[in-house]
C-alpha cells in the first residue's frame, strides 16, 4: 500500500449509512474529522463496537457539553511561540497542527479549530529559549504529529536542537506507526535521518501511541523495526479509553504485544476532561482496577507502564487504592517542591480527574522533610 489517501469528510466513508452520516454531521461541525484508507481498513464494520472505529469515527455523544479545550492548562506554561516549559528539564515544541488521523478523544483538539495560533510555524524563538535554559536536557516535538512534516523539514528542526550541547534527548511524539506505518516504511530518508541524530550519547526517542492491539499490524511492526534499527528508542503511551482498551484482557494484550516488538509500555493516561470527551472517560478508580489487573497478567518487561493524570500541576500517578482510599503521588510536578509528594484521598468512584477529589486526608512531602497534613 504505497499511496495513502487521507479522508476528511464523512461522505468518503462508504461503510456509514446515510442516517449515520446525517446524525454525525453535528459532531463534525464542532470537532474536525480525519482518517486515511489504511486505518479505515482496520475497522470491522460488522461490529458496531469495533475499537478502531471508536478511535477515529465520530460519536454522537461527543456533542455533550463537558470539559474544556485546555484540560491540562498548557497555556499556563507557554513561554515562546509553540513552546511549553512545564518541567524544569523538559521543553515541548508544538511543530504542526496536522495528524495522520484525529483521535476522537484528543486532548489538543483545540489545535485543529479555526483561529488556533499555538503551533510554531517558525521554531527560531523556541530554539533560542531552549539554548538559553541550560537545565533543559529533553526536548519533545509534538503537535499534531511531527511525522506529518516532510523528513527534510523535520530534520531542520532536529539539527538545530542537536547543536545545543545541554539537550541530551530529543523525543518525537507520533501515532504514525499506528495511523500510517507506510510513512516510515516507504521513506528511507526518515530512518537515515534518525540514524544521523540518534547517537550513542544523545538518543532520539519515538513516543508512539498504540491504543489497541488491533493497531499492531504487520505493517506497523515493520515500521517499528525500521525505527529501532535506525537507533531510536521506542516507548508507547495511550490514554485509557472507554470502549477501546478499558478491560484488563485488552490492555494486557496491548502491553504484551508492545513488549514483543521492542516497544516499552510507558504511560497509560487518564483520559483528560477535554470538551467532547465524556463518552471516552473511565473514572480514576475503575481505571486503576483495570490497569492493575492488566499488569498482573504481564511479564516484568510488559508491565513497565505507569497510570498517570497529566494535570495542570504535574503528572500525578495513581499508585493504589483500598475500599475507602485512593493513593496518588506526583510523578513529575511543575513546582519542583511538589515532586514525589504522596497524597491520600477519600475514595470517590465517580471521580474522573484529580480535581474531582476533595482535599487530601493526608499529604506527605519528601521535599519538606516529611511534613504532613
Amino acid at each position: 500500500m504505497n499511496g495513502i489517501k487521507y479522508l476528511t469528510k464523512l461522505d468518503q466513508i462508504g461503510e456509514l449509512s446515510d442516517v449515520e452520516r446525517s446524525a454525525l454531521k453535528k459532531v463534525t461541525e464542532k470537532f474536525v474529522f480525519r482518517t486515511n484508507d489504511y486505518y479505515r481498513s482496520l475497522i470491522d464494520w460488522d461490529n458496531p463496537d469495533d475499537p478502531i472505529r471508536r478511535i477515529v469515527i465520530p460519536d454522537i455523544e461527543e456533542i455533550e457539553e463537558w470539559g474544556g479545550l485546555d484540560a491540562s492548562g498548557e497555556s499556563m506554561y507557554t513561554t515562546a511561540p509553540g513552546l511549553q516549559h512545564k518541567y524544569e528539564r523538559t521543553a515541548l515544541l508544538l511543530v504542526t497542527d496536522v495528524c495522520g488521523g484525529y483521535c476522537r478523544f484528543c486532548f489538543r483538539k483545540r489545535l485543529f479549530l479555526n483561529g488556533c495560533d499555538e503551533i510554531a510555524r517558525d521554531v527560531t524563538e523556541g530554539i533560542e529559549y531552549i539554548r538559553k535554559h541550560e537545565k533543559i536536557t529533553n526536548v519533545l516535538l509534538s503537535g499534531g504529529d511531527p511525522l506529518m512534516l516532510s523528513t527534510n523539514k523535520l530534520e531542520r528542526i532536529i539539527s538545530q536542537i542537536r547543536e545545543i550541547e545541554h539537550v541530551r534527548i530529543i523525543r518525537i511524539g507520533t501515532k504514525m506507526p499506528a495511523f500510517n506505518p507506510y510513512r516510515i516504511i516507504n521513506d528511507p530518508s526518515l530512518p537515515e535521518m534518525i540514524r544521523r541524530y540518534s547517537t550513542d550519547q544523545k538518543r532520539i526517542y519515538l513516543m508512539v501511541q498504540f491504543n489497541h492491539p488491533n493497531e499492531i499490524t504487520d505493517a506497523a511492526t515493520e515500521s517499528i523495526s525500521h525505527l529501532i534499527k535506525a537507533g531510536a528508542i521506542i516507548a508507547n503511551q495511550t490514554p485509557m479509553i472507554r470502549g477501546v482498551n478499558d478491560d484488563p484482557k485488552t490492555l494486557s494484550e496491548l502491553f504484551k504485544k508492545l513488549s514483543f516488538i521492542g516497544v516499552v509500555p510507558y504511560y497509560v493516561f487518564q483520559c483528560r476532561p477535554t470538551s467532547g470527551n465524556r463518552t471516552f472517560v473511565v473514572p480514576v478508580e475503575e481505571a486503576y482496577e483495570i490497569f492493575h489487573r492488566a499488569q498482573m497478567d504481564c511479564s516484568g518487561l510488559a508491565k513497565r507502564a505507569r497510570l498517570v493524570m497529566s494535570h495542570s500541576s504535574g503528572k500525578i500517578e495513581v499508585v493504589g487504592k483500598t475500599d475507602k482510599h485512593i493513593f496518588l503521588r506526583y510523578h513529575r510536578a511543575a513546582d519542583p517542591k511538589q515532586t514525589a509528594d504522596f497524597l491520600i484521598f477519600k475514595s470517590n468512584p465517580d471521580a474522573c480527574w484529580f480535581d474531582d477529589y476533595d482535599e487530601p486526608i493526608m499529604e506527605y512531602s519528601i521535599s519538606s522533610n516529611g511534613d504532613s497534613c
